[in-house]
C-alpha cells in the first residue's frame, strides 16, 4: 500500500532553523509540540541528509478524493512545510501506472509531465533530481527533491526500448513488479511466484544501460533472486521489511536481503503495518527491522523507504473510514497484500509526521549504534548507491 499518506508548551524557532526551513517550515516547526520536536535531536541531525527511498509529498487528510497525479495541481504549503520540518531532503516519489484500467504507458508520460510542470510552478520548494549532486544541492538550496519513480515496469508493455523514453523523461528508479504479477516477473502476492521472464531479462539490461535504479519491492521471491542474480549492477528493495522477522509476502527473507547487499545494493526499511504480523506496527518494530536488516546486509547497505508522507492527520476517524474503503478496494482489484486490513494503517504511530526521522535517529542512538552508521541509515547509504547507478 502506497500512502501518500498529549503535549508540552510550544517552543520559539531558532533563527537559525528559520534560515534552513524557510517561512513555512519554521511556521510549521513553530507550531509542533515541544515535546515532538525535542525527541530525537531535532537540531543535531537537520543538518544531515535525508532521503526517503519511497514516500510520498501529498495530503494524507484528502485521501479518498481525486488524485492530483496526472492533474497540473500544486503540492499544498501545508505538505512542503512538513517536509521542510521533517529534515527530508530527497524522496522518491510513485508516480506512473501502478495498476487499474489506464492504459499504462499513457497515464505514465501523463503523470511525468504533470510532475514537471509541479516543479517548473514551485521552484522555490522542489527540484527535480537526476543525479546524487542535484540532492546535495537540494540540501544546500533548502528545496525537496523529488526522486521521479515508477513502482511497477508495466508501461514498458514488451518494448523493452520504452526505457530509454522513461530515461530522457528524467525516470531514475523502475520497481519490476507491484503486488500481482505483469510481463517481467511476479509481485509479492501472485501465487506462481515464477521468476524473471526473458523480457524481464532484457528489460533489466535495458534499465542498466540507462542507468537506473532497478528496485526489487514488491517482487515475488524467485522474481527478486532471478533478477539480483543475473543483475550485472547493484540493485535495490527500496522498502520492504524482514521476513525473517515477520513473515507476510511483502516482508524479503534474510536470501533476497543478503543476496542484493552482497552486490552493492541497497535495502530500505518501510513504516509500515507489514513489521508485526498483528498488523499494528510499533517504533521498537521499526528499528528491529533495521538492526536486522544491518546484521544480514551490513552497515552499509541499509537505509529507509517508509512508504509515507510527512503530513499528520488531522481527523483520525474519517482517515479510518477512508482507508477501510480503500483496503476494500484493493482487495477487489486484486492488488492488495497479506496483512493490510481495514483496522490498520499506512504508516507506524509514533514514527510519523514531521519527528519521524528525527525520533528514529535518537532511537537508534539510544540502542548504541554510532552516529556514522545513523548517518548512513537516514541517507548517507542511498547517496552511496545512486553514485554507483547513475553515476
Amino acid at each position: 500500500m502506497d500512502s501518500e499518506f498529549g503535549h508540552e508548551r510550544n517552543m520559539g524557532v531558532s533563527r537559525r532553523q528559520a534560515l534552513l526551513l524557510g517561512a513555512a517550515g519554521a511556521a510549521t516547526i513553530a507550531a509542533q509540540p515541544a515535546m515532538a520536536r525535542a525527541v530525537g535531536g531535532t537540531d543535531r541531525w537537520r543538518d544531515n541528509i535525508i532521503v526517503n527511498a519511497l514516500g510520498g509529498l501529498s495530503n494524507p487528510n484528502r485521501r479518498g478524493e481525486p488524485s492530483p497525479l496526472g492533474r497540473r495541481q500544486p503540492v499544498e504549503p501545508r505538505v512542503i512545510a512538513d517536509a521542510r520540518a521533517s529534515g527530508m531532503t530527497a524522496v522518491n516519489i510513485t508516480l506512473g501506472y501502478v495498476a487499474g484500467d489506464a492504459d499504462p504507458f499513457e497515464e505514465s508520460v501523463s503523470e511525468i509531465a504533470a510532475w514537471d510542470w509541479i516543479i517548473r510552478n514551485q521552484p522555490s520548494d522542489l527540484v527535480k533530481i537526476t543525479s546524487v549532486a542535484d540532492i546535495k544541492k537540494a540540501k544546500a538550496d533548502r528545496k525537496i527533491g523529488l526522486i521521479y519513480g515508477f513502482q511497477n515496469a508495466a508501461m514498458v508493455g514488451d518494448k523493452p526500448e520504452r526505457v530509454d523514453i522513461f530515461a530522457d523523461l528524467g525516470v531514475k528508479i523502475i520497481q519490476l513488479t507491484y503486488n500481482p504479477s505483469n510481463q517481467i516477473g511476479d509481485g509479492s502476492m501472485a501465487p506462481g511466484n515464477r521468476g524473471l521472464t526473458p523480457l524481464g531479462h532484457k528489460v533489466m539490461e535495458r534499465l542498466h544501460e540507462n542507468r537506473i535504479m532497478v528496485d526489487l519491492s514488491h517482487s515475488g521471491e524467485r522474481t527478486c533472486l532471478d533478477a539480483a542474480r543475473a543483475s550485472t549492477r547493484p540493485i535495490s528493495i527500496n522498502h520492504t521489511g524482514c521476513r525473517a522477522l515477520t513473515d507476510l509476502p511483502r516482508n524479503k527473507t534474510d536470501e533476497e536481503l543478503r543476496l542484493v547487499a552482497s552486490r552493492g545494493g541497497f535495502v530500505g526499511i518501510y513504516f509500515m503495518p507489514f513489521l508485526n504480523l498483528s498488523g499494528h506496527a510499533t517504533p521498537d518494530d521499526v528499528v528491529a527491522h533495521i538492526e536486522h536488516a544491518i546484521k544480514i546486509c551490513g552497515e552499509d547497505h541499509v537505509g529507509i523507504g517508509t512508504d509515507g508522507g510527512t503530513t499528520s492527520i488531522d481527523d483520525m476517524d474519517a482517515f479510518r473510514q477512508s482507508l477501510a474503503r480503500e483496503v476494500e478496494r484493493r482487495r477487489a482489484s486484486g492488488i492488495g497484500a497479506t496483512g493490510e486490513r481495514p483496522d490498520t494503517l499506512p504508516f507506524v504511530p509514533g514514527l510519523d509526521g514531521v519527528d519521524q526521522f528525527f525520533k528514529l535517529a535518537a532511537m537508534l542512538e539510544k540502542r548504541g549504534h554510532s552516529q556514522s552508521r545513523i548517518e548512513k541509515i537516514l541517507g548517507g547509504n542511498f547517496l552511496r548507491f545512486a553514485s554507483d547507478i547513475w553515476g
